[in-house]
């Protein structure tokens, strides 16, 4: 494990804008209150795999969520499939851990998203019983805002939203704000269990309380049971188990172009011009070439088609669409002659399999070659700051 090589960032604020938590077995089961903690996701053991479960069904394999060993070393490739909670690192689920590991790195401040519920806490749906849904938000979101206050303002987990219900939402996302959380987290796709979807006006009051409460809404990839078939669906058949995580990876990042571009042609920014979203994980190389697309598009339809729409789709995205970038080495200068600097963010997406660990500031390094030092200073930790408006020191 190294620190960054690079002096470059010497002196910066540096807010990391996704990462995880691989979430302790007893989140839930040590908040239920009387009554509800059988029923609350839990962990058990079946056929001798740690399980995540709620009222009886399955989440999902209660595992590591992340690559980087107990040791401090990634391993490469599916391994981490068969790793449970004790095999990862425990920064990956302790918050002493993380700010340590943190320190370590270079790193200020990190904003969370969870692991077992999905990315967009789209799996409580598949649980009955709406009381118990609710309530597992609530002491979700509750061990969130716990968890920010253990880390001394330095971990910032966004809130899961319960959609499946919209006045629901809008009580959630007002104790949202009452709790201290900095944004919210939602599926991208209720469309995919028989709801309206995002565009649709029956979100408006979701929208409206998320704007009046100044909170961004986080789109996280793999937010929808829908572009969580990147394993399975998008490669072929005859691709083995690691060609086939890094292709399913890959086309993962691009799904969010499509939930942005809805969100844009749907005519929720227009309706809502202070409103800001986030595209979580999916990258800025893409950023320009789709806006692009997106534009000449506009002007391929039958006129009066997007009589929604008072701008071009590419300046809404200036407005009030943020992206973050990790890996990628270049391709950073256009995005940022594309959309301006303000609106792009610094990511290591620790501790999942495509984190740029342990050199992640160093990737940044690289990929900020030739950009001026004011705009190196936003994509690195303040426009993270002023959009979750976090507290930075003195």
């Amino acid at each position: 494990m190294t620190r960054m090589t690079t002096t470059r960032f010497d002196g910066l604020c540096i807010i990391d804008a996704d990462t995880h938590l691989t979430e302790p077995h007893d989140l839930w089961t040590a908040r239920a209150p009387k009554g509800y903690e059988d029923r609350v996701p839990q962990v058990h053991e079946i056929d001798g795999i740690p399980t995540w479960t709620m009222d009886g069904h399955t989440l999902a394999r209660a595992g590591a969520s992340g690559v980087i060993g107990a040791d401090g070393v990634k391993v490469p490739g599916t391994t981490f499939f068969q790793w449970n909670i004790e095999d990862v690192h425990a920064a990956a689920y302790d918050v002493d851990a993380r700010i340590a590991l943190m320190d370590q790195q270079g790193i200020w401040a990190q904003i969370v998203y969870p692991n077992t519920v999905g990315f967009g806490g789209q799996k409580f749906f598949t649980i009955e019983d709406e009381t118990l849904r609710r309530l597992s938000v609530e002491l979700y979101n509750d061990a969130m805002a716990e968890l920010q206050e253990q880390s001394g303002q330095r971990l910032f987990p966004m809130g899961i939203v319960p959609w499946w219900e919209v006045d629901l939402a809008v009580a959630e996302i007002q104790r949202m704000a009452t709790l201290g959380l900095r944004g919210l987290n939602t599926t991208t796709a209720p469309h995919d269990h028989g709801l309206p979807d995002l565009g649709d006006e029956h979100w408006n009051p979701m929208w409206e309380a998320a704007a009046a409460n100044d909170l961004p809404i986080n789109f996280h990839i793999g937010a929808s049971d829908s572009s969580l078939s990147w394993f399975g669906s998008v490669p072929w058949p005859s691709l083995n188990g690691d060609q086939k995580l890094g292709l399913g990876s890959a086309m993962m990042y691009l799904n969010n172009a499509g939930v942005i571009g809805n969100i844009i042609y749907s005519g929720v920014l227009e309706r809502y011009p202070t409103l800001q979203f986030v595209s979580v994980e999916s990258g800025v190389g893409w950023i320009p070439f789709f806006l692009k697309a997106l534009d000449y598009q506009v002007g391929e339809m039958t006129p009066g088609s997007m009589d929604n729409l008072s701008m071009a789709p590419s300046d809404y995205f200036r407005r009030q669409i943020h992206s973050c970038f990790w890996f990628e080495r270049t391709g950073i200068a256009e995005a940022i002659e594309s959309v301006g600097g303000d609106h792009l963010m610094f990511e290591t997406d620790f501790p999942h399999p495509t984190c740029i660990y342990p050199d992640g500031l160093d990737y940044a390094d690289a990929a900020l070659e030739g950009v001026d030092d004011d705009t190196i200073a936003g994509i690195m930790g303040l426009n993270a700051a002023r959009l979750y408006d976090i507290p930075l020191p003195t």
